[in-house]
């Protein structure tokens, strides 16, 4: 990743978390989404875990395939 991107990246991921109370204020969900594309091996998912890492947040990669209704994704969660 170029550096700039980087910079840009870190930027914004902190912008990010300093705006929980406004979204809370507003009445809006507090997220926030990145569309990662390319072939695999290509650094998606490192850079995933580099950002929760940044964020000290956690990542949890769900396998859904059996999953056929929100009862059975809550179970899963729960």
């Amino acid at each position: 990743m170029e550096p700039e991107q980087k910079e840009a990246l870190k930027e914004d991921l902190v912008r990010f978390l300093s705006r929980k109370e406004f979204y809370k204020r507003v009445g809006r969900a507090w997220k926030r989404g990145y569309l990662l594309y390319g072939p695999p091996g290509t650094g998606k998912s490192s850079l995933v875990a580099a950002m929760a890492n940044y964020l000290k947040f956690d990542v949890y990669d769900l396998q859904l395939s059996n999953i056929v209704s929100d009862s059975d994704l809550r179970k899963l969660l729960l």
